[in-house]
């Protein structure tokens, strides 16, 4: 079945959130994320979502079923995580991209580039020159790491986006094989809209 996408904004995206909580605890619990979600985590960390205008979600559909999601919003709502990571620069220039979530069956249908298109259209709408993203930085050598394993790197590269050299956020959430959470470094990728 052929996907639709749907940029969704306001409270629109209120309304997808536990579908969003869902859909995070499912695919970030693969590689290289192995996070062990849980619905109350989910909660908090989606709480500057939440009934939030500049905020959105790109729903990638398959039929009625959210199969997938893209969300942003401008990077001073989540200044407290990031301020550190962004200092000097003025964070009111800066559109956050934050996860994008795509249940395998559904891959290779131009969700990737849906998704950051229409990111990218709402950071421009909001005023925004850069838009930007991280990623968890995890070592080449970690014993979960699937053979074959193939980073997103070109794909974000072909897009525009950089890494920006030594900043970094820090979170913490539990790995699959861990009894309790840890820190996990994530880098930064930008570009200029």
């Amino acid at each position: 079945m052929s996907l639709r996408f749907e940029t969704l904004s306001g409270a629109a995206v209120t309304e997808r959130l536990d579908d969003l909580a869902r859909l995070r605890i499912e695919v970030f619990r693969d590689w290289p994320y192995l996070y062990d979600g849980d619905l109350a985590y989910e909660r908090r960390y989606m709480a500057s979502y939440e009934d939030n205008p500049r905020a959105v979600l790109v729903g990638a559909f398959a039929g009625e079923a959210l199969v997938g999601a893209a969300t942003g919003t401008p990077m001073e709502d989540h200044a407290e995580d990031f301020a550190a990571a962004f200092a000097g620069r003025d964070l009111g220039e800066i559109f956050y991209c934050a996860e994008s979530v795509l249940l395998p069956d559904h891959r290779g249908q131009g969700a990737g580039h849906a998704f950051f298109d229409a990111r990218e259209a709402h950071a421009r709408a909001l005023g925004r020159r850069y838009s930007a993203f991280c990623a968890v930085d995890r070592p080449a050598d970690h014993p979960l790491r699937p053979e074959g394993y193939r980073p997103l790197d070109p794909f974000w590269r072909a897009r525009g986006y950089v890494p920006l050299e030594g900043v970094f956020a820090t979170f913490r959430w539990k790995d699959v094989d861990q009894p309790a959470e840890t820190e996990h470094r994530l880098q930064f990728w930008m570009k200029t809209l």
